[in-house]
């Protein structure tokens, strides 16, 4: 059978994720605010100007559906794009995602879907947050790009993304900046990525 990466090419699965020294990636708006600065705010810009859809896990769709439907460009300047993009949801609880505009859920055979997806013409497919999803897209081979604004606290208890289990994955840096706040943002793709592209 061929690998499901083999098989995928044009958009690219991208992943953003603010994470602590200690490698906590859960309630980040508790810690990650302070360090917030305008070169954090074009990166984040950036990524979503590269981007069309978005892909989201379950915690992280239910806290942004609760938040973004009722916020302006007036009052966040993300917000054009966080309501407006197409996003899927990948999900094996939620029974429908009809809470907030061009959401779509993806609830059974979560790789093949996201591998068509990837097939489609298009920008990148972004990932915010959902750190779960991420390790299991990395396990999966289906994520290309990873983003780390890796903050310099020490959260001390959280959810990590890499968790136990799972394969052995090598990755390569391919970009690093820091941030005046000490935020350093290290880019990621997978080992087996080297020459694709």
């Amino acid at each position: 059978m061929q690998n499901l990466a083999e098989e995928v090419s044009m958009r690219r699965v991208v992943a953003g994720l603010f994470m602590s020294l200690d490698g906590v990636v859960e309630a980040p708006e508790k810690w990650q605010l302070p360090y917030f600065n305008d070169e954090m705010g074009e990166a984040i810009g950036a990524a979503m100007a590269a981007s069309d859809a978005m892909l989201l896990g379950r915690a992280t769709y239910q806290e942004f559906a609760s938040y973004w439907p009722g916020v302006s460009s007036d009052d966040q300047p993300f917000a054009d794009y966080m309501n407006n993009t197409q996003k899927y949801v990948v999900s094996t609880t939620l029974e429908n995602v009809a809470g907030w505009r061009n959401s779509t859920l993806i609830s059974e055979n979560i790789s093949e879907e996201i591998a068509e997806l990837k097939r489609q013409p298009g920008k990148d497919i972004a990932i915010t947050g959902s750190g779960t999803l991420v390790y299991s897209l990395l396990q999966d081979d289906l994520l290309d790009e990873l983003g780390l604004m890796v903050h310099p606290v020490v959260v001390g208890s959280g959810k990590r993304l890499f968790g136990d289990g799972g394969e052995q994955k090598g990755l390569k840096l391919v970009a690093s900046k820091t941030f005046r706040t000490s935020v350093i943002y290290l880019t990621y793709q997978p080992a087996g990525k080297e020459g694709e592209g």
